[in-house]
């Protein structure tokens, strides 16, 4: 249904915004560099789910009546703001208590916790919806056959890259946690460090305009 030359530069033109700095990609390398590998994975993985998840709003058109209100947008953007206060305030109160443990052994968080935690803060944030419904029809072509076959595949595909590159996003900053925990002093400044930097997107969300 879409030429190979369209899915190609979609792939290029997502794999550009996906490494642009944003929320999400900082996230993940907080998240990865301050609670290690396994957490900065599973978050990364949990934002790839969220954005598939809102691909199937924008195909099926949830997303654009949710957010036509005003009141709904608002409703939503404190929510995932709040969410990622709770996500910050998490982080501080932990300041380094996992640089007494290997973050990547059995005794760190499961890969879950991060997961959902990644997920939620991304589901929850209207502005991806809005990126989603606006960015994914600019490649769709009506005479290759039905709109939202094409914006589910795009949707997948985009979703599929963020995989990869948050995936690999929570690999290297988990790489370079691991090292940098194993200085309590410097694990604690690493730990408020992600949290203050929660906060500061819980600020820029909950002030965001349509």
């Amino acid at each position: 249904m879409i030429s190979t030359e369209i899915l190609l530069a979609f792939l290029a033109a997502s794999a550009l915004i996906t490494l642009a700095p944003g929320p999400d990609n900082l996230m993940v390398l907080s998240v990865g560099i301050s609670r290690g590998r396994t957490a900065g994975i599973g978050f990364g993985l949990g934002c790839a789910l969220g954005c598939f998840t809102h691909t199937l709003w924008a195909t099926l058109g949830i997303g654009a009546v949710v957010l036509a209100s005003e009141a709904t947008f608002t409703t939503l953007k404190m929510a995932g703001a709040a969410y990622l206060v709770y996500i910050g305030l998490m982080a501080w109160r932990q300041a380094g208590k996992m640089a007494l443990v290997n973050i990547d052994s059995g005794a760190a968080e499961p890969i879950g916790v991060h997961l959902r935690r990644g997920f939620i803060a991304n589901v929850i944030n209207p502005k991806v919806g809005l990126f989603f419904i606006a960015y994914l029809p600019q490649f769709v072509d009506p005479a290759r056959g039905a709109v939202w076959s094409q914006m589910l595949l795009l949707g997948t595909a985009f979703a599929v890259q963020t995989v990869v590159i948050f995936g690999s996003l929570g690999w290297f900053a988990g790489s370079i946690g691991a090292r940098l925990q194993r200085q309590p002093s410097l694990a604690v400044w690493l730990d408020r460090s992600a949290g203050a930097l929660f906060f500061g997107l819980a600020l820029h969300l909950a002030t965001a305009a349509r």
